[in-house]
């Protein structure tokens, strides 16, 4: 079942519940799964990827943890709280996420297979890296891991 298919089930479940922020969220999520499928039709391709699914969820929670972010330091905790359940429903699209210690073995890995000693290496270990780990650790923990373990 593609995510599209998913989402619209989930669309009539919540509506069926009358679940408004489940709702409204999984409603976001389809609009930015038909947005994103309208720009890459004139390339020949009727529905997204899986890859391009998982690049709109993840753009998506992205989104959250930074409105969660700007919200708290505002002092707005009403719109916090609002965005942490929107981004919890977003979650649950989304592949389970790794741990830090296999998020760290598969940096150790990298690091050892591209011979990658300084932090000007680190180009050479976060490209692989963001692509192996892509959509299961956040971008922002890897770069920090990769920086902390090349001594920058």
């Amino acid at each position: 079942m593609s995510l599209k298919d998913r989402v619209s089930d989930d669309i009539k479940t919540a509506m069926k519940a009358k679940d408004k922020v489940r709702l409204e969220t999984v409603r976001s999520i389809k609009k930015v799964i038909l947005e994103r499928e309208t720009l890459v039709r004139p390339s020949g391709q009727d529905q997204l990827t899986p890859e391009q699914e998982l690049e709109v969820l993840t753009q998506l929670a992205k989104q959250r943890k930074d409105s969660i972010e700007q919200y708290q330091k505002a002092g707005r905790e009403d719109l916090a709280a609002q965005e942490a359940q929107e981004l919890e429903i977003i979650s649950e699209y989304l592949p389970q996420q790794l741990s830090d210690a296999e998020v760290e073995a598969v940096i150790d890995d990298l690091i050892a297979k591209t011979g990658a000693a300084s932090p000007k290496d680190m180009g050479k270990v976060m490209g692989p890296a963001m692509q192996q780990l892509k959509g299961r650790a956040d971008g922002g923990k890897v770069q920090a891991l990769v920086k902390t373990k090349l001594g920058g």
